[in-house]
């Protein structure tokens, strides 16, 4: 964890930075879950839906334990499972968006008897365990100060965990849920009740592309976790995406655009509201 009190005057901040896995997804605790699940069960292949990053982890985790992994993607988003199939997977490619790679994927898992490794399929507790050592790391180095959590959100499964896991450890975190705003139903919901959007009404782009859907899979318990952690849901469109991304890499942090959300997250609520405590900024992608 970096120390960054510099970084915004006044602010005390600290980067949690969750790209130094060998994927470079934040994901890859989650996927190892799951691929120790595969080995427990005898499973020999791991089928997932991505629309990039959590590809990726899977992908790495399969390799480092001799498993087979499929990933099924958007043909049209992210790049093409190149990078997937670098670290050994076999790439699916569907027509239409994020969603429609998940349903392929639960339909191919079916027919190849192997393992469903989706975020809603059979493997969700051990995801979320996965997804929740994070708080565990910060706990340990921050101890029970109050502090408030800024996470880009997707699916919205890192804050369903994170907020398992704060409630174990009683710990008094805010959580703060930073999204693309109007390509995501956790952000347009916020803070009524969770409603999905039309397919046809998302944009996607190549900064924002981890952070749309027009179903978070996660999307009511994600609404529940924030509201009962006193934390909120906040937008950040490309702009602010990009301005946060280069504030990191001026100061030696590398992340994608999407990965900085939750600094962009940060840096628009501080213009208007004061905060106080430690502010914990997940960076999620390289």
């Amino acid at each position: 964890m970096i120390a960054a009190d510099d970084l915004l005057p006044g602010v005390r901040v600290f980067l949690k930075d969750e790209t130094r896995y060998a994927s470079g997804s934040h994901k890859e605790p989650a996927a190892r879950a799951v691929v120790a699940r595969a080995v427990a069960e005898g499973h020999d292949r791991i089928v997932v839906g991505s629309c990039g990053s959590y590809g990726r982890a899977m992908a790495t985790a399969c390799v480092a334990a001799g498993l087979r992994c499929t990933v099924v993607l958007p043909a049209e988003w992210s790049d093409g499972g190149a990078v997937a199939a670098t670290a050994g997977a076999d790439i699916r490619l569907v027509r239409g968006g994020y969603e429609d790679a998940v349903d392929e994927s639960h339909r191919l898992a079916h027919a190849l008897g192997a393992l469903d490794g989706n975020v809603d399929g059979p493997c969700k507790e051990a995801i979320l365990d996965g997804h929740g050592h994070v708080v565990h790391a910060l706990h340990r180095e921050l101890g029970r100060a109050p502090a408030a959590l800024w996470i880009p959100v997707g699916n919205g499964t890192t804050i369903v965990a994170a907020h398992r896991q704060l409630r174990l450890l009683a710990w008094p975190a805010t959580l703060h849920a930073v999204g693309s705003p109007g390509n995501n139903p956790i952000v347009t919901s916020w803070p009524g009740p969770y409603r999905t959007l039309s397919s046809h009404d998302v944009v996607t782009t190549e900064h924002n592309e981890p952070l749309v859907n027009w179903h978070a899979l996660h999307g009511p318990d994600t609404l529940t976790a924030i509201a009962d952690s006193g934390g909120a849901v906040h937008a950040a469109d490309d702009g602010e995406l990009l301005a946060a991304q280069a504030l990191l890499g001026s100061r030696g942090v590398h992340v994608t655009a999407a990965g900085s959300a939750g600094l962009a997250g940060l840096l628009a609520h501080i213009r208007t509201t004061a905060v106080g405590g430690n502010q914990i900024v997940l960076l999620t992608g390289r």
